[in-house]
């Protein structure tokens, strides 16, 4: 294969077009007035009618003054959410386009920007552009998969110290099983590094709604509904697929679900109040007093997450799990027993996986396997599969296999043996 090729932007969009998203958003912040959202949007060539229209919907007066609003909240909360964490390392995932690789390089804060490969290839060259030179060792971008481990894991390499990892609107894109991975990977990091995980993701459907009711009082269906219809054109996938998504209309009970399961993953969840966080915004003075006194306190209402690991979860030593054709990583959280494979599990590498797990069994009630990076299992490692299966009252939940694995799975019919998240 020739590598010497220029990369056609529009494919990469075509295999990610969630990131056409990211240029709303930046777009929306630059108009709360952000000067530097503002310069990166000039770069870019991002014009109104490029980021907030698609082919088939015109945005609203009011839908782009809600979304200019939500974005600044969401944007300067998060930032200073991060800030007092304390933490050595801001992980931004997704980064997009937003300026807080700038703002973060201008005090002298360690930021690690993390997207898909679109938005990296086109966001950090007008970035850094726009960071003083002495300043950009502050800065540094990588286009990862966050389904992905590896990817992370190489990411952060260079990087020491407790790392805040930040995520906004990355959540609503993800099917269940996604979402499991995603938080699997955030423990091994939290585990391996220490920090925390501040998200707006599980209520970030109840953070636009209140912000949209707060300015279009009557029209409020009329326009959510245009917006659903815009962010539906931009993104091209399903969105709200997942548990750790709270929907609106059963605010209580999606929390009490969304928060089961992070537990389920060895991790907890607190809930900070918007309204308890909110920093000054530029954009309140675009709305009548009613509408920003609304929306103040709409946000009594909603909440970012500082999620970090369980109290009763506990890195467990898979040393001896593992061999020479094996690496297993494990945590024991609420009774469920997680764990990841890299490599084979076969006739070499299964009784060491067998021991590990009769060692901790009378812990375990569910077993969860991340198998991103299981190349090949054997009859062997389906026997282990099996046995975990019978002595755990929630069985085994295999996520991230490949069609290799799949395909063994289902010519031996362990797919109707264990729990298989897509």
């Amino acid at each position: 294969m020739d590598n010497n090729f220029e990369m056609d932007l529009t494919l990469l969009e075509r295999v990610n077009p969630v990131f056409n998203t990211a240029k709303t958003t930046l777009y929306q912040l630059a108009g709360a007035g952000d000067t530097d959202a503002a310069a990166i949007a000039e770069k870019l060539g991002l014009t109104s009618e490029g980021t907030q229209n698609t082919q088939n919907t015109t945005v609203l007066p009011e839908q782009l003054l809600a979304g200019i609003v939500n974005m600044e909240a969401r944007f300067k909360t998060m930032t200073k959410l991060a800030e007092q964490s304390k933490c050595d390392v801001m992980v931004d995932l997704p980064c997009g386009y937003t300026p807080r690789a700038i703002q973060m390089s201008r005090k002298g804060q360690r930021f690690v920007g993390l997207d898909l490969p679109a938005a990296i290839t086109e966001a950090e060259p007008a970035i850094l552009s726009l960071i003083e030179p002495e300043k950009q060792k502050f800065v540094k971008f990588s286009a990862v998969d966050a389904t992905n481990y590896a990817s992370l894991k190489a990411a952060l390499e260079d990087e020491s110290g407790e790392v805040c990892i930040t995520t906004e609107g990355l959540l609503m894109y993800f099917t269940d099983s996604e979402a499991g991975v995603l938080c699997d990977n955030i423990r091994r990091i939290l585990e391996e590094r220490g920090g925390v995980w501040l998200t707006t993701d599980p209520e970030i459907s109840l953070f636009y709604i209140l912000t949209l009711q707060s300015i279009c009082g009557d029209r409020f269906m009329e326009i959510m509904m245009n917006a659903k219809q815009q962010m539906s054109d931009k993104s091209d996938v399903t969105l709200g697929g997942n548990r750790l998504l709270v929907k609106p209309q059963d605010a209580a009970g999606g929390m009490k679900t969304a928060m089961e399961f992070l537990v389920s993953h060895g991790l907890k969840a607190e809930r900070m109040i918007l309204h308890d966080h909110l920093p000054e915004l530029n954009s309140l003075s675009k709305l009548t007093p009613e509408q920003a006194a609304t929306f103040t306190e709409n946000m009594k209402k909603c909440a970012f997450w500082k999620i970090t690991l369980a109290d009763s979860s506990k890195q467990l030593d898979a040393a001896d799990a593992g061999s020479s054709g094996i690496d297993v990583s494990a945590n024991l959280g609420a009774g469920t027993l997680n764990m990841a494979f890299t490599g084979r599990l076969d006739t070499i590498t299964a009784p060491n996986l067998l021991t590990f797990y009769e060692t901790h069994k009378d812990q375990v009630k569910a077993v969860r396997i991340d198998c991103t990076n299981l190349e090949y299992i054997s009859s062997a490692g389906l026997r282990v599969l099996l046995i975990m299966k019978k002595g755990s009252v929630g069985g085994v939940t295999l996520n991230g296999i490949n069609d290799v694995v799949k395909e063994i799975l289902e010519q031996t019919g362990f797919d109707s043996v264990v729990n298989i998240e897509e």
